[in-house]
């Protein structure tokens, strides 16, 4: 069991990539948050409320802020559901929407919460690799703390909305039989629709005023 919570943590390491690293262009100013906000996302099998805390993580905290609201979580799968582990979406699904995003890293936020069930957390590729790309922990992943990922938030309402989410596909391959990232970067929504019609997704995500 050990042995395969280290092999889920590396895979989650390896996720938001697994590609060539960008090269670095002129980023836009980052957007300032509220401290606490809350975000709806109205998905496939009912409404999940997140609460963001910026002094958990304020740039990661700033990102969700900017990209929910410029609607890019609005079509986006649940393309890696691990039971026992996490739900992760991040990937809009558009190729060109996704390669553009790819390029704009945050800095890494120091980890001051644990990655508890509940809590939502950016997925990375080692140092300042976050991007758009997050997970819910579906129970107490606590190693995952030793390795950088901070929490930004946590479900407030509707953690057994996500307990729902189809988790038939697993985990890309070889650990199952899930999406590989690659192609829902260059097919976009179109590669999951055709091979994995069954992925729950976000059909809308907004700030909660």
């Amino acid at each position: 069991m050990k042995r395969s919570l280290l092999a889920l943590c590396s895979a989650l390491l390896l996720s938001a990539c697994g590609r060539e690293q960008p090269k670095s262009e002129k980023k836009p100013q980052p957007v300032k948050a509220p401290e606490v906000y809350r975000v709806r996302m109205e998905t496939t099998k009912g409404d999940v409320i997140l609460e963001i805390h910026r002094d958990w993580a304020p740039r990661g905290a700033d990102r969700f802020y900017e990209l929910v609201q410029q609607r890019f979580y609005d079509g986006a799968r649940f393309f890696r559901v691990v039971p026992r582990f996490v739900v992760q979406f991040g990937l809009k699904g558009d190729p060109a929407v996704d390669a553009y995003w790819s390029r704009m890293s945050i800095p890494d936020d120091p980890v001051r919460q644990n990655n508890s069930r509940g809590t939502i957390t950016y997925a990375m590729a080692g140092p300042a690799t976050r991007t758009t790309q997050v997970f819910i922990n579906l129970q107490d992943n606590f190693a995952l703390d030793k390795q950088g990922f901070a929490p930004f938030g946590r479900v407030v309402e509707g953690m057994d909305v996500v307990e729902k989410f189809y988790r038939g596909y697993g985990d890309a391959p070889p650990g199952g039989v899930g999406p590989e990232q690659s192609r829902i970067r260059s097919e976009g929504n179109a590669y999951l629709e055709r091979y994995f019609p069954n992925l729950d997704y976000i059909k809308r995500a907004v700030i909660e005023q």
